[in-house]
């Protein structure tokens, strides 16, 4: 291990920000002063190796505190966990949250990403800077989805100090021609300025146009119920399908769940049950268990307003899953751009801890889980399970090569199981309705209810529950789809397009796929004639461009390569535009076949489906 530290010095700042976190330093050779400590002491070995896992949130605090990460503040933080500088510069540029430049404390991040660029989003980025001009100490960057598609525009606020607070904003609106009225650009100005006095944000029960519908089995105590108190989530409920699952034991609870065919609901659509089933029979421990809740695809949300509205039924859900593979310590993964899911998943973690609800015996069964967040900072890629693990590990955030499995060697090398959260709360109606009643809604190859994110060209952007087998048009009558319908993009960026005449396609995994599409993550965004197709597929191909890891050529070459082409496409600069789209035919399947991960491998789908079934550059 080569580590070379450089002659910068950390600021007080940033000294009491890595301390605060890591606790003060114990040798000379970690910071401490020499009046009182060994220069020659220093861990080495596994000592350090167990610390690496640090870096993350060493990084959060760097910049939480200053703003930006400085050479001085990295090298500090480096020296107190023993990794090398080099390394850790390659981690903190890979995440867009970070800077490694001086920036001002106070940054607002604006949304340009599919529903917002829709609703308008390019004249709020051109009015908030205009207003917030150099002297104003905010800076103003244009990003990709910040998972608050039913309040497009949007905008997250996030200011550095040392009580960091941050705020989101959005316009409030949903249509194109009302983001040009004074009161959106005005919301976000004055939450750029002063973050303690933004908008208070609207509640959670304001994102599901359903709720209050108790008869909901996911989001029925979204409105019902207060995040923040554990004594109502117990009086809707709340721990019932935990006790059940000690009744059951854990082989019982994991056949309850093989009964119900519960299918993820990230978008891959694994059976949870192998990878429950997988997880507990191996012989190594320790067992671990991560929930992914880094949903960073453009048009999903449904994660964050669960978190929001109900983060109990999320800690209770990751307890059973705990118990039924074995872990001991579970890791939740939140998305760097969610502040009050923090903000909620803290309070309901600390609460069910209070209460004997985590610990070291939960409910007095003798069993030991606890759960402890981590939060990602912007990078798309960390929603692939591999990549997360490694953020977690504190490397950068690239996809392993598989096999091994995460069931076999995963986070740490141990057995894993990684679930998104959609998919863990799933689990409580398996064991609260019993897994026969589960399976007999929706259809016999996608059982249960699931959560569609509906966002772009409707009246009642939000989440939806639906069991399997609704239709497209059913779900976007409740929407309120309006005239003018152009297209309706499925599964996100990394899904297809479907015309108006496609209505009639059954939401389900089986059914999309006959229709030759995808259902995703539940992602469905309606575009009316008002939106520019060309400059939709140019911002598709800017999100996977930026969004690369990098690692493999196929997607790192082939991003840049579709974007390239489809820049010249609808810009007219091109000679001839059939050339360039069988440019993209070609690259599309390089990139298929042959990238690492599924985000170079989906890269080309939505631009293909627009040529293919839209006639997009007729």
């Amino acid at each position: 291990m080569d580590l070379r530290f450089g002659d910068s010095k950390p600021t007080d700042e940033e000294r009491a920000a890595v301390d605060a976190l890591l606790g003060p330093p114990e040798s000379s050779w970690e910071g401490a002063d020499r009046s009182d400590a060994d220069l020659r002491w220093a861990r080495g070995g596994r000592a350090a190796r167990d610390r690496r896992d640090l870096l993350l949130p060493g990084l959060h605090a760097l910049n939480d505190r200053v703003g930006w990460i400085s050479e001085g503040g990295l090298d500090y933080l480096c020296r107190r966990l023993t990794v090398p500088p080099s390394e850790a510069y390659g981690v903190a540029t890979f995440y867009s949250m970070f800077s490694v430049r001086p920036r001002p404390a106070t940054v607002l991040h604006v949304c340009t990403d599919l529903a917002c660029a829709a609703a308008g989003a390019p004249r709020l980025c051109e009015a908030a800077e205009a207003r917030l001009g150099p002297e104003s100490g905010v800076t103003v960057e244009r990003g990709p989805c910040l998972g608050l598609c039913e309040r497009a525009p949007a905008a997250l606020v996030v200011r550095a100090g040392e009580d960091a607070a941050g705020a989101t904003a959005g316009g409030g609106v949903t249509r194109a021609a009302a983001v040009s009225a004074p009161t959106a650009p005005d919301a976000v100005v004055r939450a750029a300025l002063a973050p303690e006095n933004a908008p208070e944000e609207p509640p959670a029960a304001l994102a599901v146009p359903q709720a209050p519908d108790p008869g909901l089995l996911l989001l029925g105590r979204v409105g019902t119920v207060d995040p923040a108190d554990l004594d109502d989530y117990r009086a809707h409920g709340g721990y019932t399908a935990l006790r059940r699952a000690f009744a059951l034991g854990p082989a019982g609870v994991i056949r309850e769940v093989t009964d119900s065919g519960l299918l993820g609901r990230g978008g891959a659509a694994f059976p949870t049950d192998r990878k429950w089933q997988a997880t507990a029979s191996q012989p190594d421990h320790p067992h671990h268990l991560v929930c992914n809740a880094d949903e960073s695809e453009p048009g999903t949300f449904k994660d964050r307003v669960l978190m929001e509205g109900d983060p109990y039924a999320l800690v209770e859900a990751m307890t059973i899953a705990a118990y039924a593979t074995g872990a001991r310590h579970g890791y939740l993964y939140l998305r760097g751009e969610y502040p009050r899911a923090l903000v909620r998943m803290e309070h309901a973690i600390a609460q069910a801890r209070a209460r004997g609800l985590l610990g070291d015996d939960v409910l007095g069964q003798g069993f030991s889980f606890d759960i402890e967040i981590r939060r990602g900072a912007g990078a798309y890629i960390c929603g692939e399970e591999t990549a997360l693990f490694n953020s977690i590990e504190g490397f950068r955030g690239e996809p392993r090569s598989k096999p091994p499995f995460p069931v076999e060697k995963g986070l740490f090398g141990k057995p894993t199981v990684a679930n998104n959260v959609e998919t863990l709360v799933n689990v409580l109606p398996v064991l609260t309705l019993g897994a026969q009643a589960y399976a007999a809604i929706g259809t016999g190859a996608s059982t249960g209810p699931k959560l569609f994110c509906v966002s772009g060209s409707v009246d009642r952007p939000g989440i939806y529950e639906l069991p399997f087998g609704a239709t497209l048009g059913e779900l976007l009558t409740l929407a309120g789809v309006r005239d003018g319908l152009r297209a309706v993009l499925l599964g996100g960026a990394a899904g297809g397009f479907v015309r108006p005449d496609e209505l009639d396609i059954p939401l389900t995994f089986e059914g999309t796929r006959e229709a030759g599409t995808t259902l995703g993550s539940g992602v469905v965004m309606a575009f009316d004639d008002t939106v520019p197709l060309p400059r939709l597929l140019l911002r598709i191909a800017e999100f996977f461009r930026d969004e690369s890891c990098g690692q493999c050529v196929p997607c790192r070459v082939g991003t840049v390569r579709q974007e390239e082409a489809l820049h010249r496409i609808a810009e007219r600069t091109g000679a001839d535009a059939a050339a360039d789209i069988t440019l993209l035919r070609e690259v599309g399947r390089a990139m298929r076949d042959a990238s690492i991960c599924g985000l170079g491998q989906t890269a080309w789908n939505a631009v293909e489906s627009a040529i293919d079934r839209l006639g997009a550059y007729e």
